[in-house]
């Protein structure tokens, strides 16, 4: 997919890492300057969404209220869904359907005077059913072990029909889209910054969590399917090799949420709350340090203060977090490649003469994101052969 980039002359000088920053500067100070030797944008992306769009920002929690239609083909999805959830928690009384998908219905409702969450998996396709598994194996786990960051409190769950029941947190979506279509208030982004910095802290008991990420087959698959170049695999596979010869001698594996998007985390006024823990476990560090960094296209000093924190701990927390960030911008490349394709096939020409209504085509908006995420790719990818240059 890529052309293979020019080779670098000459690598930059390595620099002094930057002392450790703990955490997301405080109301009132200064945005931290700089983004560090390797990865430090210059200016924010492009915009994702067309000029005029509407900000989406994130809803408060809505009151709880109405019936569920659970009559006609569409209710049958419910009313199984239900008999899974009244088997692990009979007292859960439906409201609102939160979200339903072909792959799973998330209901919220009522527990004696509690409100409540339930998800149930409805497509049990192996690798769906291992994913919720794994999220119910977490609010398991954290019932006995608190993480240092607000969890929902785990009501019921039953891992062979794949059903959660969770309590329902009060608070609004950090960001109502995987990739927002304006940076989110300053505010926000600090919050939801230090809450994912105490996560990475946290040393949960051994055993409790494992590595849902082998990088050595995800860098070789990307390769295959043509999304990684051969430069690319190379120095990806030369920055791991570094990166192992640390992590044998340190135990640098650092425990991440592994979804660290602005969607996942709830804002209230008792604290971010981090939700869908399908993918925790043991990562390199810096996956979700970068997963939040590739979402924050329209926020440079965001960026730029998410790669000092990365590179804090010195070279090899850099190489770490820079192969995370390549993996995380090309699976996003490879999403909405996929969702643009199929918009495609699915878009239907206007007729000769048709007057354009002025919206934006189905599809613009991934078309636009898809865009930016390539541009970002190239950053990486010069902040990966820089790297590699120095060692």
């Amino acid at each position: 997919m890529y052309a293979a980039s020019s080779s670098v002359s000459a690598p930059p000088r390595p620099l002094r890492p930057r002392p450790q920053v703990p955490g997301p500067a405080r109301p009132g100070e200064a945005p931290l300057s700089g983004g560090g030797p390797y990865l430090a944008p210059a200016r924010p992306a492009g915009p994702v969404l067309g000029a005029g769009q509407a900000r989406r920002t994130g809803l408060g929690t809505p009151p709880l209220s109405g019936r569920l239609d659970l009559s006609g083909p569409q209710g049958a999805q419910l009313r199984t869904a239900l008999a899974a959830v009244h088997r692990i928690c009979p007292e859960f009384a439906p409201v609102q359907v939160l979200r339903r998908s072909g792959r799973s219905v998330l209901l919220v409702g009522t527990t004696g005077r509690s409100t409540a969450v339930a998800k149930c998996l409805v497509d049990q396709s192996p690798a769906w059913a291992e994913r919720i598994r794994h999220e119910i194996a977490a609010y398991r786990s954290f019932v006995r072990q608190r993480p240092p960051v607000r969890v929902p409190r785990l009501i019921a769950a039953d891992p062979e029909n794949c059903t959660l029941v969770i309590e329902r947190m009060p608070g609004r979506v950090a960001a109502l889209q995987r990739h927002p279509s304006e940076a989110p208030p300053r505010t926000d982004i600090r919050a939801a910054l230090g809450t994912i910095c105490r996560l990475n802290a946290w040393r949960p008991p051994a055993g409790t969590f494992d590595a849902p990420l082998n990088y050595a087959d995800r860098i070789s698959r990307f390769h295959q399917l043509g999304l990684l170049t051969d430069r690319d695999m190379g120095d990806l596979q030369k920055l791991l090799h570094g990166i192992a010869a640390t992590t044998s001698r340190t135990g640098m594996g650092q425990f991440c949420h592994g979804d660290a998007l602005l969607s996942n985390i709830l804002l209230s006024p008792a604290g971010p709350v981090l939700v869908d823990w399908e993918h925790a476990g043991w990562y390199l560090p810096g996956y979700d340090l970068a997963t939040l960094w590739s979402v924050l296209g329209d926020a440079p000093v965001a960026r730029r203060q998410i790669s000092q924190i990365a590179q804090s701990a010195g070279p090899a927390s850099r190489d770490a977090f820079l192969v995370n960030l390549m993996l995380v911008l090309t699976r996003e490349i490879r999403t909405y490649e996929t969702a643009v394709q199929r918009s495609m096939r699915e878009t239907t020409p206007a007729a000769p003469g048709t007057a354009h209504s002025g919206a934006a085509p189905s599809g613009e908006e991934q078309r636009l994101l898809l865009r930016r995420l390539h541009d970002d790719c190239q950053l990486a990818r010069r902040a990966v052969r820089a790297a590699v240059g120095t060692r």
